[in-house]
């Protein structure tokens, strides 16, 4: 590590990662708890995320009003995801402040009231928010698309089902809480101005002595079908392809992530360019790279009018197929460009910068520095790329649209 990235291990399984920008004004924390939706009970989907709307109900010291209050005379922006394995609770404020936020953020994730009398205004904002999903039909599509490509229970989507928000009993919540909750796994990642030696001391302070717990176990079951099809009365068509790639700590995964952002980062991409600009056949179209622990998975959505969905998912299908054959010098040097320029971005924010250590410290069980990155894909030469995306080409397609009428695939 580099003199401004440093880590530190608690006894009790706590892990905090930082890296110091003493050019910025402001820090941010990132609390990463090992409790996410992954860990649902079968017949309560959505439980992770419950359990989150009602920690920020009160805790601690703070009733739910105290904790809104205390936060805004920090001057906090506090932002809450509850991911497929971990469940982020973060935060940024000016540095002077950051010490106090780590305190009230720390009692949310220690200990929450869940209180009673919060629990109906919670289930109420969870069924609007699944409510909400059915209008915005591109990411329900999507929701699904991930549920059929992934294993159980990998594939299941962080706002559960309407039938387990009705069902949900505080007692549920409780007992996620008190299973799933625990400093072991548990990550905090920090970026910005601030004494390392003071926040090990914070940290330790606040969470230090909390005792560790058992991990929960997760069975694995089988994935859902390739091919789905959901009716839709509507002039539009939404189409979903997901295809397996390698995860973050892979070997290849520079070389893949490429490959998907030659596809689609950027108007110059190849699927915008290709399926939207040059062919108008949809008013939509995009990849991304989206990775578990030891699993990862590149997902492509269009948005199309009925009558031309099924001519956009065979040319999606087609640039996919095309990967094979490898890029060209302008698309990496492309890429390489507009990751040079979000490194830079990610200097001037200490937001970002707290998640992608935490999300490093989890796929890697190490910080990369942004110098590390940038060298790394300096480093990739197009008979890297090109060869990982000969050897490893889009294929095996899970396929789900939602329309009108059900397409035709090859497969």
């Amino acid at each position: 590590m580099t003199d401004t990235i440093r880590s530190h291990q608690y006894p009790n399984g706590l892990t905090l990662a930082a890296e110091s920008m003493d050019w910025l004004e402001s820090a941010s924390v990132a609390f990463y708890v090992p409790a996410g939706c992954v860990y649902d009970p079968a017949d309560r989907g959505g439980l992770a995320s419950f359990t989150c709307e009602m920690a920020l109900r009160g805790a601690g010291p703070y009733s739910s009003r105290e904790f809104i209050e205390t936060l805004e005379m920090l001057g906090a922006e506090h932002h809450e995801l509850v991911g497929k394995s971990h469940v982020l609770f973060g935060a940024s404020t000016i540095a002077d402040n950051l010490h106090d936020v780590i305190a009230v953020l720390a009692e949310v994730v220690r200990r929450p009231h869940l209180p009673k009398r919060e629990l109906e205004a919670s289930r109420l904002g969870a069924i609007q928010e699944l409510r909400a999903v059915e209008d915005e039909p591109s990411q329900k599509l999507m929701l699904e698309l991930r549920r059929c490509h992934y294993p159980w229970a990998w594939g299941r989507p962080s706002i559960g089902d309407e039938p387990s928000a009705i069902n949900t009993t505080l007692d549920d919540i409780k007992k996620f809480h008190t299973a799933n909750y625990r400093p072991n796994g548990m990550i905090v990642g920090v970026a910005g101005r601030f004494d390392w030696d003071r926040l090990v001391e914070d940290i330790g302070s606040h969470l230090g002595d909390w005792q560790p717990k058992d991990e929960p176990t997760v069975e694995p079951g089988p994935r859902g079908p390739q091919r789905l099809h959901l009716d839709m009365e509507s002039a539009q068509t939404q189409i979903g392809i997901g295809y397996a790639s390698v995860p973050v700590r892979h070997p290849d995964y520079l070389p893949a992530w490429a490959g998907m952002a030659v596809l689609s980062d950027g108007a110059s991409a190849r699927l915008f360019t290709e399926v939207r600009e040059k062919r108008g056949l949809c008013y939509s179209i995009g990849a991304g790279y989206h990775s578990l622990l030891d699993q990862a998975a590149v997902f492509c959505h269009a948005g199309t009018t009925a009558d031309r969905a099924q001519e956009t998912l065979d040319v999606t299908l087609e640039e996919l197929d095309k990967l094979k054959h490898g890029v060209n010098p302008d698309e990496l040097d492309r890429l390489k460009a507009r990751v040079k320029s979000a490194l830079v971005m990610q200097q001037e924010s200490s937001s970002g910068r707290a998640s992608s250590i935490a999300r490093d410290w989890v796929h890697l069980g190490r910080i990369r520095s942004l110098e590390e990155i940038q060298t790394l894909v300096d480093g990739l030469t197009l008979e890297r790329l090109n060869g990982y995306l000969a050897d490893n080409p889009p294929q095996d397609f899970t396929i789900a649209a939602m329309g009108p009428q059900e397409l035709e695939t090859s497969e």
